[in-house]
């Protein structure tokens, strides 16, 4: 079982919408049954007496428009933001960042990277130190899904590579 952990500022954009695409790309290849898949926000900003918000409504558009969320394992309407914990560290094998500041509060939350887990998600497409574009400040929630669908494709080639599947 390979667990994956998505993550971002808040848990409404950027790492719920990796969070489901990935889902949707595991499930089409017949392997969802290998994964763990969730997502966490490294800020409670979008968390309010402890109950999330739900997904951002520009980015549940972009998930419908690449016809995610039709399944019982992609539907993404209870999705709730939720706060990254110090035992995430512990309980994924991949802590996938979409920014340089998410891995710096990560790191902040979870301690340090002693087994070498926390990583960006462009990196995975040979994008060193790339950031997915936060579709919250650009509007262009495509152009985030793009990163996110190229980053994801170097992610299962990478974990092909290592022959986690």
């Amino acid at each position: 079982m390979i667990k994956i952990l998505f993550i971002c500022h808040g848990n409404i954009c950027r790492s719920p919408i990796t969070e489901f695409i990935f889902k949707d790309m595991v499930e089409k290849l017949n392997i969802k049954d290998n994964f763990i898949i969730e997502s966490r926000a490294t800020s409670s900003e979008e968390i309010y007496n402890g109950i999330g918000n739900k997904i951002y409504p520009p980015a549940r558009k972009e998930l419908l428009n690449l016809g995610i969320g039709k399944t019982e394992y992609t539907n993404f309407d209870n999705k709730r933001a939720e706060l990254l914990k110090r035992s995430d560290y512990d309980n994924f094998d991949l802590l996938i960042c979409a920014d340089s500041y998410n891995i710096s509060n990560t790191l902040r939350i979870v301690g340090s990277d002693k087994d070498n887990k926390i990583k960006l998600l462009l990196d995975f497409a040979g994008l060193t130190n790339k950031s997915i574009s936060d579709p919250w400040y650009t509007g262009d929630f495509k152009k985030t899904s793009s990163d996110i669908i190229l980053g994801l494709n170097g992610l299962l080639d990478y974990l092909k590579e290592i022959k986690l599947m």
